[in-house]
């Protein structure tokens, strides 16, 4: 979402490196740069020229340290400043009562079914007893997609398709958790094109019926400044207690993400970062931030990991590691887990410097390659991949429609990968010993046992190697 503004602030950022001292000047081209940026990403032009004159003014009134660059010191300020427009810290929901009502509320399109279905699965995850109420009988596939999507997660959803009067049926709904000792409710409002009079009234209304632990505006990110007008709309009506923005995962600019919290004082306290039911995430603003500054998010990365990969699976990777047992069936597990957290091209945008990591040629549709060559093989070959002779590969690329150079390169790929991964695990064994923290796992070996950059540096030195030697020259005589 965030590319275009990351790309310019990034660029903005390099023409500093070469300056030896912060002048007035080179901050006044930077800043002009900056409020660009900001304004086609679709902050309104009052709010842009507030954060640039704010970050010009701190940046002006700071000494440049020995130990940095002024690129450096501009970024710490931008950073800072970026934290502090969307709200300086993660908030969570309040599930203080039993049970806590959520009210979803917004335009319509705006994904808020799908968001309820999605965060009806996240607290399921964290134990909570969930009900999800079919609130908007306006929408004749609404009621249906929530059952659906309830049916997916194991979640109940309540619905009165002949109750005329929306109020009643979220108050038999809270009645109902009561009676059955429910955690959490959530209600699937009705939206509208626009926000209208009648629509309004009609949540005052289920509002002042159900006393809702949390009111959220469900926002589209890709509406810009319209989501801000629409957050500002809602809030004086209803007094919002949250935003939540959906296609975080899309080519939106950023604008709506940047703006809300300034404009209507209201935190966003969760975001949809694409289409699958696991695709929610907590807004967390220092995270948002050093994404946008191109410095990654591997606190994101970390925890998505733990939620994906079970401790024992990795337990039992690391036994075979260490055993030398790692097989195909192994890498095809790897290969799975990397998918569950958005494939390879994802993770790299999290890792700082995921722009630079984009130039190895990162593409998701080699691991459906991959994975279409390691099925080719049966049971034996997967378990033992150095019995893989030329005929078994050409059998192999045969069954996976693919040419034996592919075979050939996923071997050569998967044995380079296999030491790196056993000398990590060693690695690690060594610095517990000696008290210290961990290297990066299995992860971070696949991931850098199927980029083409560890091979094309493997192909300089072979150009290295003959001038140590005379055979070379001699060859060339004759």
């Amino acid at each position: 979402m965030f590319d275009s503004l990351s790309n310019k602030l990034q660029d903005t950022f390099k023409k500093l490196k070469g300056q030896a001292y912060l002048t007035e000047n080179n901050i006044s081209e930077a800043m002009r740069e900056i409020r660009l940026a900001l304004l086609d990403a679709d902050v309104s032009y009052p709010l842009a020229k507030e954060f640039v004159d704010s970050v010009k003014k701190d940046a002006l009134g700071q000494e440049v340290l020995r130990s940095v660059t002024p690129g450096q010191q501009v970024i710490k300020i931008v950073n800072d400043k970026l934290v502090e427009l969307m709200g300086t810290t993660s908030e969570e929901l309040d599930l203080s009562k039993k049970p806590s009502t959520i009210m979803l509320i917004g335009l319509h399109g705006n994904g808020k079914t799908t968001f309820a279905g999605k965060l009806a699965a996240k607290l399921k995850k964290q134990g909570k007893k969930v009900l999800l109420v079919a609130a908007d009988i306006y929408r004749p596939a609404a009621v249906n997609q929530l059952e659906s999507l309830g049916k997916q997660i194991g979640v109940p959803v309540y619905s009165e398709k002949f109750q005329p009067r929306v109020d009643l049926l979220a108050k038999s709904a809270k009645e109902k958790a009561k009676q059955e000792n429910f955690d959490a409710v959530i209600l699937d409002t009705a939206g509208r094109h626009q926000v209208d009079t009648e629509m309004v009234q009609e949540l005052v209304l289920i509002s002042q019926m159900v006393l809702p632990a949390e009111t959220l505006l469900v926002a589209d990110s890709a509406l810009g400044q319209e989501a801000v007008s629409v957050a500002d709309s809602f809030h004086k009506a209803l007094s919002l207690t949250g935003v939540i923005l959906t296609k975080l995962d899309g080519d939106a600019r950023g604008g709506a993400a940047l703006s809300i919290r300034k404009t209507t004082n209201c935190p966003i306290k969760m975001v949809s970062v694409g289409e699958k039911i696991d695709d929610i995430e907590n807004f967390h603003p220092d995270r948002i931030a050093s994404r946008i500054l191109g410095m990654g998010d591997v606190v994101s990365l970390v925890e998505q990991a733990s939620e994906q990969i079970e401790a024992e699976e990795a337990e039992k990777l690391e036994k075979r590691l260490k055993s030398n047992q790692f097989d195909f069936n192994d890498f095809l597990s790897q290969m799975n887990q990397m998918k569950k957290m958005g494939g390879l091209s994802k993770i790299m945008k999290m890792l700082p410097g995921g722009k630079e990591l984009s130039k190895f040629n990162i593409d998701d549709k080699q691991f459906s390659q991959m994975e279409a060559v390691i099925c080719s093989m049966n049971k034996k070959e997967r378990a033992n991949p150095a019995i893989i002779d030329f005929s078994r590969r050409k059998r192999i690329a045969a069954g996976a429609g693919v040419n034996i150079q592919q075979v050939n390169s996923l071997l050569k790929r998967f044995f380079t990968m296999k030491k790196m991964m056993k000398k990590t695990s060693m690695m690690n064994d060594m610095m517990s010993e000696m008290g210290m923290p961990s290297m990066p796992g299995s992860m971070g070996g696949a991931a850098g046992g199927l980029t083409r950059g560890p091979k094309n540096m493997k192909k300089k030195q072979r150009r290295k190697k003959p001038k140590a030697h005379g055979k070379n020259k001699k060859k060339k005589k004759n």
